[in-house]
């Protein structure tokens, strides 16, 4: 399995950063040639079923994915959202987290493992760098946008 870590420290309070990291529909306007449909209904809570549907005409895939924990951060406890890959390709899991930072901002902490089941594991590097350039890159979008 292929493991990244991102970490990013903004200047948003801790329910502002948790609503924008945790709203599925714009995380597909963050990852190219990616569309995400939310299966179940609003508002997210365990047992949500996302799905990214990604790649360009019949060269498509899904990665459906469950909320398997979901704690919005409160005054004393950061937020946790845990979502378990479920899908025939893609498989592993994902938790964002939000933290209180240095200075009143906040500390966005995202952890993936990831598992592409036809790439064997010799490739789990190279996986691991595109995954972290490819979601670095979306978090940086969907906390920079409101």
């Amino acid at each position: 399995m292929a493991t990244f870590f991102l970490e990013r420290t903004v200047p948003l309070p801790r329910e502002e950063a948790w609503r924008r990291i945790t709203d599925w529909p714009r995380h597909g306007d963050a990852v190219p040639l990616t569309r995400i449909i939310v299966s179940t209904p609003q508002p997210t809570h365990q047992g949500t079923v996302v799905v990214a549907r990604s790649g360009v005409g019949p060269l498509t895939f899904d990665d459906p994915m469950e909320v398997t924990l979901w704690r919005p951060p409160t005054q004393d406890l950061p937020g946790l959202c845990r979502l378990d890959k479920r899908g025939r390709l893609v498989t592993g899991w994902a938790e964002l987290e939000v933290h209180p930072g240095p200075g009143g901002r906040t500390r966005v902490l995202w952890r993936e493992e990831l598992r592409v089941r036809l790439l064997p594991r010799l490739f789990d590097p190279l996986l691991a760098a595109s995954a972290r350039y490819v979601f670095g890159r979306a978090v940086n979008a969907l906390l920079r946008r409101p």
